[in-house]
């Protein structure tokens, strides 16, 4: 983005739209997204003055009046899997960017020396360092630079151009998922569908998305690549032999589609429940080849299981039931930032969305896990409490706890249109899996756990068949 006129960002760490004093009403006309455990505002003049406690709420930063906007930051992963420090890396990327766009032959960046001044050249400038990212000012030409030179683990965003939605969840949105939890009670019907998923068929849907199936043609299904466009078509096919209506909506130019997939409802309500996935992966950078066994094979691979397990037994829901596997997740939640908006705009009621994102890995030593996003940084704490008590039920397998990170994955579009939401995830702690955007993201390896994936989608499964109630077509006897 370009600034055209002096702004002050504000960064906070925590913020209870609920609560929000009517002072502070600017800030939801002045957000920019959420980087690392921080929601941006880029604040004018008139909102700083609106409430002499506003900037009290965050860190506050002065910004230039030109350059593109652009958040570098190391991804939240395990401090085993990082050999270096945080500013020896960013030293090192400033390092690239200023060999890839010149500057003056006196001006250098020494990667090893901590960083002390916010100038760095001609259109490259820090404008605010913390512990593991950094806000920087660039230039069109080092904008284009910085995907290829980020060091592993690290993941850039671009601040948008105008701002984005942030809509709270209204009250009796909240109140709904609260009158659902105490109905949630041990049931033999649901056990029975949720045990009917099938690891066999998850390793073979895996492995296909992966191209490790031999009869598979994809490569990568990196947004832009010809496999996404495959593997769309055939996510569509399979989600219809299901018993689905899918669409594959387009999100711009460029972009593999959205897989958009309802079954009917068997009453006329319009309180819609959605569990996503994103299909789209990315692989080591400079390499081809984007397997995304993990990153999101696995998620995608959970929805797949869902729709098997509702064939199965011919559930039909009493509520409206979709299932989408979003492209785009990896610029910045393209595909559901663009689908969150439809939904809000042509006023659709929905109840809960829960979010597949990395499934699989399980550390060595550790026991399986079920991490959910931290509803005091992204989302909303009644589905996170729902999720959990569904775990306890149907998969107590699990060790249940919070990620100490918003995610960053689609249930935080939905949250910024005011949608309950939360996300499911392989672990309550950072990432551990050392393949992690990384070619080498393939199932067939040590720590890839379908068994992990199954307890994870049973309870994915258990909450839909809990808060969108069923039938089955084919009656209790086939139980």
């Amino acid at each position: 983005m370009v600034l055209h006129s002096p702004l002050v960002l504000l960064l906070v760490s925590f913020l209870g739209l609920d609560h929000v004093p009517s002072s502070y009403d600017c800030l939801f006309q002045s957000y920019y997204g959420t980087y690392g455990s921080r929601h941006a505002f880029l604040i004018d003049d008139a909102c700083r003055l609106s409430s002499f406690s506003l900037m009290e709420l965050g860190t506050a930063v002065e910004l230039p009046c030109a350059g593109n906007l652009v958040w570098v930051e190391r991804s939240p992963v395990d401090s085993s899997l990082v050999p270096m420090s945080f500013e020896v890396d960013l030293g090192g990327l400033l390092s690239r960017l200023t060999e890839l766009s010149p500057l003056d032959p006196e001006e250098t960046v020494d990667p090893q020396i901590p960083l002390e001044t916010t100038h760095v050249g001609p259109g490259l400038e820090v404008v605010h360092l913390e512990q593991t990212g950094a806000l920087l000012s660039t230039s069109d030409r080092t904008l284009r630079s910085i995907e290829g030179a980020l060091p592993r683990y690290w993941t850039s965003s671009v601040f948008p151009t105008s701002p984005l939605p942030l809509i709270p969840v209204p009250r009796q949105a909240k109140e709904r998922l609260r009158e659902v939890l105490p109905t949630i009670r041990y049931n033999h019907v649901v056990a029975a569908i949720v045990n009917g998923i099938s690891v066999y068929h998850l390793k073979k849907d895996i492995q296909y998305l992966t191209g490790e199936d031999l009869s598979s043609d994809i490569l990568s299904r990196h947004s832009f690549s010809e496999g996404a466009m495959r593997a769309a078509k055939w996510l569509q096919t399979r989600f219809e032999e299901s018993g689905a209506n899918c669409t594959l909506e387009h999100i711009q130019e460029g972009f593999a589609p959205n897989v958009i997939c309802e079954y009917a409802a068997s009453g006329n309500s319009t309180e819609t429940v959605i569990v996503g996935a994103h299909y789209d992966d990315r692989g080591s950078f400079g390499s081809v080849r984007a397997p995304g066994a993990n990153d999101d094979g696995s998620g995608t691979g959970a929805l797949l299981a869902l729709a098997r397990a509702i064939a199965r037994l011919g559930v039909v829901f009493r509520k409206p039931v979709r299932l989408c596997a979003f492209a785009g997740e990896e610029q910045m939640m393209v595909g559901s930032r663009a689908y969150a908006a439809k939904l809000r705009e042509r006023g659709d009621d929905v109840l809960l969305m829960v979010q597949g994102d990395m499934l699989a890995f399980h550390a060595a030593g550790e026991p399986p896990q079920l991490g959910l996003s931290n509803p005091a940084i992204v989302g909303t704490a009644e589905v996170a409490q729902i999720l959990a008590n569904v775990s306890a039920i149907y998969s107590p397998e699990l060790t249940v706890g919070y990620a100490p990170y918003p995610g960053g994955s689609d249930h935080q579009s939905f949250h910024e249109q005011g949608y309950p939401s939360a996300q499911v995830y392989e672990r309550a702690g950072y990432i551990k899996d050392p393949m992690y955007h990384d070619s080498g993201d393939l199932s067939e390896r040590d720590g890839y756990d379908f068994e992990q994936i199954k307890s994870i989608a049973k309870v994915q499964l258990a909450t839909v068949l809990h808060v969108a109630g069923f039938d089955l077509s084919r009656g209790t006897s086939n139980v």
